[in-house]
Order: structure tokens, then C-alpha cells, then sequence
């Protein structure tokens, strides 16, 4: 599929989304269906469609170690081993994986490779995508746990904490609530990731759809929810009111929310239901990665096809026996006579 074709499609479909959710709401009222139905069923969606795809991952067989390394593997005692980047041990593998998970470490290592001034390649930094990598990730998760205060009652402390970090520089938008940090640095983040595959040839034409619309859908999330906190004022309490039924399963939708919590919340459901069918899926995936979760000990330790079942072997000396007359009228040699 075309670059036009992959950007449009999924630019067009999350403002389908948002103009679904904006007639179905002002035209033709069916907040209960926006505020109620849609979040239930997509994190239906959500708990089941995870679960499936852990299982199946969980059930594929790994037969031999096939884990990414980069480094020196265990071998000669006066060789130095690379303990973090090619483990031979559990816990090296953990290790491994700590930084991966926390710090993209693979990602901070990645080069990318262009050729320049003709014939020639060239090697360069890819650091600015491990820093916006890390950025976005890190700002939707700290936003994700800044929501959980819609959620609870009373609001517990450590959720307090982060949001008093998120708006340590107590900036202020003409008279509006302090701004969070978060809120600026995910928008940019996205953005950066977004025109990266515009604006980068090579990337652009690996690209589809899948790549385009989650990017797309949380560009789409972040400004719905920053319009609502700086510019668009929408009934807060009335949103924690909502929110409480939901969690409690005693659904209730107050009057006079505004639309624009109801555009927010339907393209969170979205991604919400998205996401076990989608790429977004390495969240949970990385942990069962045979790549990234296992020790690279093949030289110290045999490992069985642990599918293999008995098969009868037909041996070269039974064969013998089996055709020796035969053979031996053939004058085809003998291993060993009657």
C-alpha cells in the first residue's frame, strides 16, 4: 500500500472516530451508549484479547535458545564475558531484560545506515528515537496513572505525588489548571514519531496503516484530553461521577459532561479495544520474547526438541541382516560376514 494511501486511511478513520462519537452524542443523544456501553465493551475487548495472545505465545515451543546478543559470549577463561548484553546465566537474562523494558536499551544501541554522496554508507546516530521512544512511553504511562484519581475515592497519596511531579514548574495558561509536563512532552513525542515516518524515505515505505493509525488515535486522545484541561472546560465532577459507576458497576451518566469527554473517552475505548489485535501488543509480548528472555548458553548446555517423540530407527546392521543375502549375491561389500 501507497504512503498516500496508508496516511490518509488512517488519518481519515480517527476523525470518522471523532465525528461518530460527536453526532452520536449532540444528534442524536445517546450518551449512555458513549459514556457506558462503548468503555465496557472495549475493555472486554481489552482483558480478553490479552489473555488470548499471552496463551498463545505462552503455548509456542522454543526448541533452542535464540536470544539477541551483542556482546562477548562466555567462552575462553581470559576472554571477558558481556554479562548484560550476551547472559549466560537466569539472572544475567533478567537483568537484560530490566533494561530493555525500563530503558529501551536495544533501541539506545540501534544505528541507522544511509548512503550519502553517492555509493557510499554511512552509519550515523539514532538517538533522537530512543529519546522519543522513552519520552512517550514514560509520559502515557505517568498520564495513564494520573487518571487512576477518577477512578478512586479518596484519591490515594502516591497518585497526589505524581501529580504534584507532573506540575512541579507550576505553569499556569491564562488563568487555567497547571500544566502537566506529561501533557506537552506526549504530544511532542508522538508528533516526532508521526512526521518520522513522513519525512524518512526508507521508513516511510515500509509503512502501513497499522503503523499510522495508533499514532494517529493517540495524537488524537492526547489533544482531546488537552483541550479539555486548558481551553474546553467540561463538568469535572460530573466526569468523576460517571467514572465512579463505571468502576463500581453502577453505571450513571450526569447531565451536562460536554462532548468533547465523550469524543476523549470513545478514542480511548478505541485504543483500548485496538490494541490486542494491533503492534501495541510488544507492551506485554517483550516479557515472552525468546530474543530477549533467555541466556545464550548453547555451548555449555544441550538443548532437546522438547516435542520430539521415540521413532523407530531402521539401523544400518539390521539392514544388513535384513538384505545380507542379497547383497552378498549383488556383490556389494559387508560389514561383517555370516
Amino acid at each position: 500500500m501507497s504512503f498516500g494511501l496508508s496516511f490518509w486511511l488512517s488519518f481519515l478513520a480517527v476523525i470518522a472516530f471523532v465525528l461518530i462519537a460527536l453526532i452520536g452524542v449532540e444528534a442524536a443523544n445517546l450518551q449512555f451508549l458513549f459514556g457506558v456501553i462503548v468503555p465496557y465493551v472495549a475493555i472486554a475487548i481489552f482483558i480478553v484479547g490479552i489473555i488470548y495472545r499471552l496463551l498463545k505465545w505462552a503455548a509456542r515451543p522454543v526448541p533452542f535458545r535464540i536470544p539477541t546478543t551483542a556482546g562477548q559470549q562466555k567462552s575462553l577463561p581470559w576472554i571477558k564475558q558481556n554479562k548484560i548484553e550476551n547472559p549466560s546465566t537466569a539472572l544475567g537474562a533478567a537483568v537484560r531484560m530490566v533494561f530493555e523494558v525500563f530503558l529501551f536499551r536495544s533501541l539506545f544501541r540501534n544505528t541507522r545506515t544511509e548512503l550519502r554522496g553517492g555509493p557510499t554508507l554511512s552509519y550515523a546516530s539514532a538517538k533522537w528515537l530512543w529519546l522519543a521512544a522513552l519520552a512517550f512511553h514514560y509520559s502515557f504511562l505517568i498520564i495513564l496513572l494520573r487518571h487512576l484519581r477518577l477512578f478512586t475515592e479518596p484519591v490515594p497519596f502516591p497518585i497526589k505525588w505524581i501529580e504534584w511531579i507532573d506540575s512541579f514548574f507550576q505553569v499556569t495558561l491564562w488563568g487555567s489548571p497547571l500544566l502537566y509536563i506529561t501533557n506537552v512532552v506526549i504530544l511532542v513525542a508522538v508528533t516526532y514519531l508521526l512526521l518520522r515516518r513522513v519525512f524518512i524515505p526508507t521508513l516511510r515505505y515500509i509503512s502501513l496503516p497499522a503503523d499510522y493509525f495508533p499514532l494517529f488515535l493517540i495524537l488524537g486522545i492526547g489533544i482531546t484530553g488537552v483541550l479539555m484541561r486548558y481551553f474546553w472546560k467540561v463538568d469535572v465532577v460530573g466526569i468523576k461521577e460517571l467514572t465512579m459507576g463505571l468502576i463500581n458497576f453502577s453505571p450513571k451518566v450526569p447531565e451536562g459532561i460536554g462532548v468533547l469527554f465523550y469524543i476523549h473517552l470513545f478514542l480511548v475505548s478505541t485504543l483500548f479495544a485496538y490494541f490486542p489485535f494491533s503492534k501495541l501488543t510488544h507492551m506485554v509480548g517483550v516479557f515472552l520474547s525468546p530474543t530477549r528472555n533467555l541466556a545464550n548458553n548453547n555451548r555449555e548446555k544441550r538443548h532437546i526438541n522438547p516435542w520430539n517423540y521415540p521413532v523407530k530407527v531402521h539401523t544400518y546392521e539390521e539392514y544388513e541382516d535384513e538384505y545380507r543375502g542379497f547383497m552378498k549375491d549383488s556383490g556389494l561389500p559387508l560389514e561383517k560376514e555370516e
